[in-house]
């Protein structure tokens, strides 16, 4: 073999066993008695935290939307919002797996949409990965992809959407 051969031989040989070992390693689990009353997701760190009172459960690396840079500002900018918010609702057949419902828009983001005279937008959900791609898991988070929403791999949706609580605050940071 000549030496450019050899190199892209062992470099696809490593890249392969690197991916498959980053899909397939197993990331610690939320403890299932626990019932997370309180979410912070920091954007700029594409992190989504999960508290139980004041104790730190577990730690999620997220997609966000697709210009996930600033506030949301109207429906089709393709930001997810910033401020603070609740989960209002637990929907089991999503387009994406399963979702939560993020309590957006609030008056302001209303009155902020209606002073640059477009709607405010809606449906930003927590979700999973969207129905029939699963099998894409942890090589979602390598892509900001969503409409604005804030995405996980299909099983750590499920273990957040039977742990957070109907009314838990959710805060989002840029």
């Amino acid at each position: 073999m000549r030496t450019t051969t050899r190199i892209v031989f062992w470099t696809t040989i490593v890249s392969i066993i690197g991916l498959t070992l980053y899909y397939f390693y197993p990331e610690q689990k939320l403890p299932a008695d626990k019932k997370i009353d309180t979410i912070v997701v920091f954007k700029s760190k594409r992190k989504l935290l999960a508290y139980a009172g004041n104790q730190l459960l577990k730690t999620y690396t997220i997609s966000l939307g697709a210009a996930p840079a600033g506030h949301k500002e109207y429906e089709g900018d393709n930001k997810t919002p910033e401020g603070t918010y609740t989960i209002y609702d637990k929907n089991p057949h999503s387009t994406c797996h399963k979702n939560l419902g993020i309590s957006y828009p609030n008056k302001a983001d209303i009155a902020h949409a209606k002073k640059i005279g477009k709607p405010a937008g809606g449906a930003i959900k927590i979700h999973g990965i969207s129905n029939g791609l699963g099998f894409i898991g942890k090589f979602h988070r390598w892509f900001d992809w969503t409409s604005g929403c804030i995405a996980l791999t299909d099983q750590e949706m499920d273990e957040l959407y039977y742990a957070v609580k109907i009314g838990a605050k959710i805060e989002i940071k840029p």
